[in-house]
């Protein structure tokens, strides 16, 4: 049964391009992007690479190819990817390593997504031994979506990228919402680009814009992922009109991601105080929280209060998440607790009020 949502909490990625920044697209220059001749494309990829501190950066429809392209330049058949139990890659990517580069991946267990250089180290195949896949690349993913929005400290990226590059493996972030750890710490994107060969930030995440994400790395490794990008089906023409919406996006949409972090904030201490909820620690924009307590599973959670068209994503058994985004206003999350409080209560709840 379909039902209208009215407060959407389910991703950041529900976001839609506000006016203003559909007026920028249908004003963008344009041309041909396989042909590197759309000027809003090489504008943008030229304020990526500046952003991360870069010397390249190229555009791709989206964050799951940028990781994908960089594996592909990165590894070859065998070799494999050390990554976080919870990452992205391993669970939301089709399998892409190893349909795509013939690549493996090698888990450790993190602390809510945050692995440390230890970890590395015993993870790092025995090298001469021609038994073991070789160890190629460490993947970082800032933050951690599973892991509850976690922000990688910086000093553990460096002794995990340390780590890393002494042992000859490259360093890849998975950089989707590392714009959110810039704002929340205000560490600036080079400054945590700097430790890694390649890395990435997508546009159509907390910053709104509809489509896109920009891998960013040397010359040599752009030259690459080219080839690469091509070989997946991410080449585009006309992309300047939504080059332009992820442009719009860095001018407009980034130091506003601190009003989505206060008000997951404030979820956060609404749900703490409603009894059977049990609330995980928030970093960012992200609210997990366990409602076993409540005597129902994650998804007859999810299922109930999408009857009240308010609308969350449910992960483990009984693990559920919120993310506060760009189309999401405090007043919406105070009613989303109001909302949470009844169903929990078990009262009945006439649903979405106006305010």
């Amino acid at each position: 049964m379909n039902h209208t949502v009215s407060i959407d909490l389910y991703s950041d990625t529900v976001t839609r391009p506000t006016a203003r920044m559909r007026q920028a697209m249908a004003q963008a220059e344009v041309g041909d992007e396989k042909e590197r001749a759309d000027p809003t494309v090489n504008l943008l990829t030229e304020r990526v690479a500046e952003l991360l501190g870069k010397e390249d950066a190229i555009f791709l429809p989206s964050g799951t190819m940028c990781n994908q392209v960089a594996f592909r330049v990165w590894c070859r058949p065998g070799d494999e990817i050390i990554m976080d139990t919870t990452a992205h890659t391993r669970h939301f990517e089709t399998g892409g390593p190893a349909a795509l580069s013939g690549a493996s991946t090698y888990t450790v267990e993190g602390r809510r997504g945050v692995f440390d250089a230890a970890k590395v180290a015993d993870a790092i195949r025995p090298v001469g031994d021609d038994h073991f896949p070789r160890s190629r690349v460490v993947l970082v993913e800032q933050t951690s979506n599973m892991g509850g929005g976690t922000i990688w400290p910086i000093a553990t990226v460096k002794e995990v990228c340390d780590l890393a590059h002494g042992h000859g493996l490259a360093c890849h972030m998975d950089g989707a919402r590392l714009l959110n750890a810039v704002v929340a710490t205000a560490i600036p994107a080079s400054e945590w680009a700097a430790h890694f060969d390649s890395i990435w930030i997508d546009f159509s995440k907390g910053l709104g814009a509809p489509v896109g994400a920009a891998l960013a790395g040397s010359e040599e490794f752009i030259r690459d992922a080219w080839r690469w990008k091509l070989q997946f089906g991410g080449g585009m023409r006309q992309a300047g009109i939504i080059a332009a919406g992820a442009l719009y996006a860095l001018d407009h949409h980034v130091e506003r991601l601190a009003e989505d972090h206060a008000h997951a904030s404030v979820l956060a201490e609404g749900l703490q105080s409603i009894g059977g909820i049990t609330v995980e620690p928030v970093e960012t924009n992200m609210v997990f929280f366990d409602v076993s307590g409540l005597g129902m599973t994650a998804e007859i959670f999810h299922d109930r209060l999408l009857q009240q068209s308010v609308r969350v994503s449910y992960m483990e058994k009984s693990r559920v998440r919120a993310v506060t985004h760009l189309d999401i206003s405090r007043a919406q999350v105070l009613q989303a607790i109001d909302i949470i409080r009844e169903l929990a209560e078990g009262r009945p709840s006439p649903g979405i009020r106006e305010r």
